[in-house]
């Protein structure tokens, strides 16, 4: 049954957090190889401790001077972690949690066999992304087996042109063309009625100017759009000129923020989760 948004910004309003730690994102600036969280995925790229329940898996990726956009660790991990407490709170979906209580999230490779246990992805600014051929193999391999990648936040054309070159490597787009979705589609009503994708900005934006558009003009309207497999089914969801991943980052930080921004983002970002699970 389709949840209306006003029940959804009742429920996630008292599910809201009254305080959080404020630290600053992770970040990893001129580093190629990643942190991973200890015990998830082993030196073979394998994932560790496998239990059939949902974990958020976020791609890891190179960085490349052509690109825009600041890197695989932008939202990691309170962005994972958030999203995936409140798919919890708000579905029935198994998620896998540490004995502590917390979500485990996973970060991967795309070239590790780790990556064919996680049934959705995420990337945060791919604008700036870079993969090899052996990435782009392994990717197009995933994504026609059933698998599902998310990619968000990254703001104006030369982000814009970079993703879809690096995706081109993987899917062809003569035959994988990026195609636009409309408002009716299944993703958009999985679980909560979400009639229109709003432009999301950094919280830093809105605090300091009540802005939305990262690149002024060039990135004053939002993009939603897909690529689909021969069956219609998206493989990959594209949302750019929007910054989801602070709106589950940051939800606690600024009530206005989170009021604004982040009940709706809960209910996009629930869909797409729940469309990953079960397309």
């Amino acid at each position: 049954m389709n949840v209306s948004l006003k029940a959804a910004t009742l429920l996630l309003a008292g599910l809201a957090v009254a305080a959080a730690d404020g630290a600053p994102q992770g970040s990893l600036p001129g580093t190629l190889q990643p942190r991973f969280p200890p015990g998830q995925v082993d030196a073979a790229g394998n994932l560790t401790g496998y239990n059939g329940g949902f974990q958020f898996c976020r791609v890891w990726f190179r960085s490349w001077p052509n690109g825009d956009g600041d890197g695989w660790f932008v939202d990691y991990p309170r962005a994972d972690e958030n999203l995936s407490i409140r798919f919890a709170e708000l579905t029935k979906s198994p998620v896998t949690h540490d004995v502590e209580g917390n979500p485990v999230t996973v970060l991967v490779r795309l070239t590790d066999p780790a990556l064919f246990r996680c049934p959705f992805t995420m990337m945060s600014e791919p604008g700036g992304s870079y993969f090899s051929p052996e990435e782009a193999a392994q990717l197009h391999a995933y994504l026609l087996k059933g698998g599902f990648l998310w990619v968000d936040d990254f703001w104006g054309n030369r982000a814009w042109s970079n993703w879809e070159s690096q995706i081109g490597k993987a899917l062809s787009p003569a035959e994988y063309p990026i195609v636009d979705l409309p408002p009716n589609h299944t993703i958009f009503h999985t679980l909560f009625n979400v009639d229109h994708v709003p432009q999301v900005p950094n919280i830093g934006l809105w605090r300091n100017y009540r802005e939305t558009s990262e690149r002024g003009s060039e990135s004053a309207e939002v993009h939603t759009r897909a690529i689909l497999d021969h069956r219609g089914r998206v493989m990959v969801m594209i949302t750019h000129n929007t910054d989801y991943g602070d709106a589950y980052e940051r939800e606690a930080e600024m009530p206005d923020y989170f009021k604004t921004f982040s009940v709706t983002g809960y209910a996009l970002g629930v869909d797409i989760l729940l469309y990953a699970m079960t397309h």
